[in-house]
């Protein structure tokens, strides 16, 4: 199983595997004349956000697939921003569009995800891929919750049959991620738990776990009182944390205490260096899919 030393599931080598089962794709496509493209849209000048779109270009780069970052100013109006998008829709060359979040408050997050044509949401927001997600019949998976499958099974913990708790119930992760463990499909057909702010006897829920997985975005909320011994951990939370010792002065932590975790897990996934290198590959894959199917789809149109 592709693990670091002990029991640590490594994230950047599944993804690295995704990445190079992605290039016999790339090159029919470059023989058919396609270069996947993706656009990020970035409002504003939030330092996470700035790193990720960063991040997502450096890959995009790495895999030679077009990029395109759209910077706006923190205080755009909301109009301007659907503009840009639809200008995005229109152009060929983008197969792939992400809006990226947070947004600022006049900015409605539904409206701006909503803009997104369905054939290039890649990151997988738009209400009409949402609800093929939760019908089991998905155009795109959602990349971070697609990431948590594929660095599961990857690493040889299949949900099938598996008690999974979920512990967060955002759009972006817990809902979606619930949506595709329970499906009868393969990688799925798990019985699913969200615990979330409001569930009594938290730990109850999360101690039974056989895969448990933390998304609620709060540090090292997860202690080892909580897990069950033999547990497969996942943890998808990116918190910074203040840390005099570290040159930026803060340090990234999950929502896992993982120190004192690991030691009763079978399997635990880091951050960084789990389920974060996941996200942007199945970003990567979902835009290399849009590109397949416009292709497709322009051949279609051609045809006499």
């Amino acid at each position: 199983m592709p693990r670091l030393p002990g029991n640590v599931i490594d994230g950047k080598k599944i993804a690295d595997d995704i990445r190079t089962e992605l290039k016999p794709r790339l090159t029919r496509l470059a023989d058919a004349g396609v270069v996947p493209g993706l656009a990020a849209v970035l409002v504003g000048e939030n330092p996470a956000s700035q790193l990720y779109v960063k991040m997502k270009g450096k890959a995009s780069e790495e895999m030679r697939m077009s990029h395109w970052t759209i910077d706006l100013p923190a205080d755009v109006p909301e109009a301007r921003l659907l503009q840009e998008v639809g200008r995005l829709n229109s152009d060929p060359k983008v197969h792939g569009i992400l809006v990226q979040q947070p947004l600022p408050d006049q900015i409605s997050v539904d409206r701006a995800v909503s803009a997104v044509s369905p054939l290039k949401d890649v990151d997988c927001f738009h209400p009409v891929n949402v609800g093929l997600v939760l019908i089991g019949r998905p155009r795109f998976a959602p990349a971070t919750p697609s990431g948590v499958v594929e660095l599961l099974t990857r690493s040889g913990y299949d949900p099938n049959g598996r008690d999974v708790v979920i512990v967060g119930r955002s759009n972006i992760v817990g809902k979606p991620l619930a949506a595709l463990l329970l499906q009868k499909a393969p990688k799925a057909n798990a019985t699913v738990t969200i615990a979330h702010s409001g569930t009594r006897e938290l730990a109850a829920h999360t101690r039974r776990a056989e895969i448990l997985i933390a998304a609620m975005g709060s540090p090292r909320f997860i202690k080892a009182d909580m897990v069950n011994q033999g547990a497969v951990v996942i943890d998808v939370g990116i918190n910074r944390i203040h840390d005099p010792s570290a040159k930026s002065g803060y340090r990234t932590v999950g929502d896992v205490d993982f120190d004192a975790v690991r030691p009763k897990a079978e399997a635990i996934s880091p951050v960084p260096g789990g389920v974060g290198p996941m996200t942007i590959a199945m970003l990567l894959s979902n835009t290399v899919l849009a590109a397949e199917m416009s292709s497709k789809a322009a051949g279609a149109a051609s045809a006499p």
